[in-house]
């Protein structure tokens, strides 16, 4: 999981390599040396906490293996000044603010498309150019020039995922998504209308909502199991994950439990239990990655 994480944002070195050369923000540190500041635009706490510490890591380290670059002859420090978006959207935009006020080059970031949605007219009026790593919401780039991202879309992404749960024989599926929530709802969304076509209107025979720190979901997963569906799909946050999957076994729900790559992370697994075999999820891969 880790590599497939470092494969990201090491195509997002790349990205960096190439923008920085254009940007101007290039700073004089305090032993005299040059210095290139880079945004790291992540929610290290709130709802999302979880995943974008492990995407803050994976740019920790990168800065680690590359603590340089190499600009017209001349060569550059990285310096890395983190911001906590908390998960919030209306925090994601004072995060935005205080690292364009911190006169970073470039952002990278953010895990969550709701966030990185919110705080991209804040980079496009700064022409500070921000690069994704996993936010695969395609509001987040659409009408931006200066937001790019290193990871797939949701339309893909749903549309892989419905193509399996039908490869697989289900003829039913519910979705699950959590209400105002950009990459919950999008790619639900996705999935329901790659899976129609697939199987036919009315196909998807249950679709439920859940607020944000919602914890009890046995009243809309009680509605699904009414409808008995061969799959649910129930993209949703690394914290809401295990809840989900284990009030759906314990009310005695057998259909397949599907959702997206925010559930590629271990600590789903560590608080499902038992529970979490079975799972299925969509997530980056390299086939040249052992």
């Amino acid at each position: 999981m880790m590599k497939r994480k470092i494969l990201a944002l090491s195509l997002c070195l790349c990205l960096i390599v190439g923008l920085l050369g254009a940007c101007g923000s290039k700073t004089t540190g305090k032993d005299g040396g040059k210095v290139i500041k880079i945004g790291v635009f992540e929610p290290f706490t709130g709802e999302n906490g979880g995943g974008g510490f492990q995407e803050a890591l994976g740019m920790r380290y990168a800065n680690k293996v590359y603590p340089t670059v190499e600009i017209g002859g001349d060569t550059y420090t990285i310096e890395l000044v983190e911001a906590d978006n908390k998960s919030d959207k209306t925090e994601a935009v004072s995060a935005a603010q205080s690292l364009i006020s911190s006169d970073v080059a470039l952002v990278l970031g953010s895990y969550g498309s709701g966030v990185s949605i919110a705080a991209g007219e804040i980079f496009a009026d700064a022409k500070v150019p921000a690069i994704g790593a996993s936010c695969t919401n395609p509001q987040v780039t659409l009408g931006n020039e200066y937001y790019f991202r290193v990871c797939f879309l949701d339309p893909f992404q749903g549309t892989v995922m419905a193509n399996y749960a039908f490869q697989e024989n289900a003829k039913t599926a519910a979705v699950i998504t959590q209400l105002g929530d950009d990459y919950s709802s999008g790619l639900g969304n996705f999935f329901v209308e790659a899976f129609e076509k697939l199987a036919g209107a009315g196909s998807v025979v249950s679709k439920e909502q859940f607020q944000t720190n919602q914890t009890d979901f046995k009243a809309i997963l009680t509605n699904v199991k009414a409808a008995n569906p061969d799959v649910i799909f129930a993209p949703s946050s690394i914290a809401t994950a295990p809840l989900i999957i284990k009030q759906a076994r314990e009310l005695g729900i057998t259909s397949v439990i599907m959702a997206g790559d925010t559930w590629e992370n271990s600590t789903i697994i560590d608080n499902a239990g038992e529970h979490a075999d079975g799972i299925v999820l969509s997530t980056f891969f390299d086939e040249g990655d052992p």
